[in-house]
């Protein structure tokens, strides 16, 4: 039996972005349906590394990265990894992923990735304290970690540049350091200090904090999977087994998923996976006060409620294979060789972050008309840009302005 029904808004997906915007069109005023086959928050807005990262300016395709790009894919074990099995259909992706990390384009991705990150802070303080969660926003910065002395002097370049971004960082000597995170080990080398950046104690108690606010506003949640989107003259409709719904407006934010809807709206995008890992270890007092990532590992070392998760590197793989088992066994033997007294993990995670070749989201309208509005693609960094993402979506809806230039997060950029 299909189910016949209509909305003024329908919202795909029901990650962070996707109840960001929810709620923030409900509060406009918009009549609102959130469609998601899965529960609230449940895929990588759950399984991150919780960091709101106001810091993470630089796109993961640079000049650096693109000069050890062969090495680095071909490795199963390096931080950025392929499967081979994916490599024809990746191919594509990772010839603009290569174009993207040329010098130009890459200092213009960073430009573009500063500008939405300019007031993450501040947006997530004011988001959190709206959905009750203000208590899981912990404000004690974070670190990268460089356990040679070589890479701290290395170091000094990438932060200069997040400097001139606008970006507050110290660098510290092991001295330091080990005053402020003596459950670390002695390092060579040093760390930068993000002070301005805060972290979530529990990612996912705040996505069910988020979710709960979404429903008490008043948006259902249809459990539905979206197959097919075709716009008609008042609308768009979308179809899914057993659901058939009429909207006035459409906001794709599918995450990982969003590729086959935007191309039948009219907008053939870039977007591929990256299979995101965690693996975490119950413990009353995880080891450390803030989130820290050795620079050369690929992972965070996340303390968190109650246990501590070790969350990181990418896997360009697709939606459809099983969880790779050396994967996780590498974040495992790298949290050891941090912290040796490590036991045996409590849990791991496999989940999928929706990449573009050049690490800026798509936040726009769909060139085919404003029936459809883009907001997905956000990589590393969907948690920390879900509420300037739910602004910018409502300007459009609305018709106003956003608060800041969007033609670089175009769907037509490429």
């Amino acid at each position: 039996m299909t189910h016949h029904l209509s909305t003024e808004i329908a919202v795909v997906g029901a990650g962070v972005i996707g109840m960001a915007v929810a709620l923030r069109l409900r509060a406009q005023g918009h009549e609102v349906v959130m469609i998601d086959p899965n529960d609230p928050g449940a895929g990588a807005s759950y399984g991150n590394a919780g960091t709101i990262a106001d810091y993470a300016v630089l796109p993961v395709g640079t000049p650096d990265v693109l000069k050890n790009l062969p090495s680095l894919l071909f490795d199963r074990n390096s931080p950025l990894a392929i499967r081979h099995a994916a490599l024809p259909t990746l191919a594509p992706w990772l010839l603009r992923f290569a174009r993207q990390s040329l010098p130009a384009a890459a200092a213009r991705n960073a430009q573009a990735i500063a500008a939405l990150l300019a007031n993450a802070t501040r947006s997530w303080e004011d988001f959190a304290t709206e959905i009750g969660g203000a208590a899981l926003l912990q404000r004690r910065g974070c670190l990268y970690l460089y356990e040679t002395a070589r890479a701290f002097r290395a170091a000094e370049a990438d932060m200069a540049q997040r400097r001139r971004l606008g970006i507050t960082v110290e660098l510290i000597r092991p001295e330091a350091l080990a005053a402020m995170e003596p459950g670390l080990p002695a390092v060579e080398g040093g760390a930068a200090y993000f002070p301005q950046a805060v972290f979530l104690s529990d990612p996912g108690r705040m996505m069910a904090y988020l979710a709960d606010a979404v429903s008490r506003a008043g948006v259902p949640h249809l459990r539905h999977a979206i197959t097919r989107l075709s716009r008609q003259l008042d609308g768009v409709v979308l179809e899914g087994q057993g659901l058939r719904l009429h909207a006035r407006r459409v906001i794709l934010a599918a995450g990982a998923h969003s590729r086959p809807l935007a191309a039948q709206a009219g907008d053939v995008v870039p977007l591929d996976t990256e299979r995101g890992y965690h693996v975490e270890w119950a413990m009353e007092r995880p080891l450390l006060s803030r989130p820290t990532c050795p620079t050369t590992r690929g992972f965070y070392l996340c303390p968190m409620s109650g246990r501590l998760r070790v969350a990181g590197t990418v896997e360009l793989g697709g939606l459809t294979a099983p969880p790779a088992a050396h994967r996780i066994a590498r974040l495992v033997a790298g949290a050891r060789a941090i912290f040796p007294d490590l036991g045996a993990p409590t849990r791991s995670w496999m989940g999928f972050r929706p990449s573009m070749p050049d690490s800026l989201p798509v936040i726009a309208a769909s060139a085919r008309g404003p029936e459809v509005i883009h907001a997905y693609g956000h990589g590393h960094i969907g948690l920390t840009l879900a509420p300037i993402t739910a602004r910018i979506v409502a300007d459009l809806v609305a018709g106003r302005p956003p608060e800041l230039d969007i033609a670089p997060y175009s769907a037509r950029r490429f």
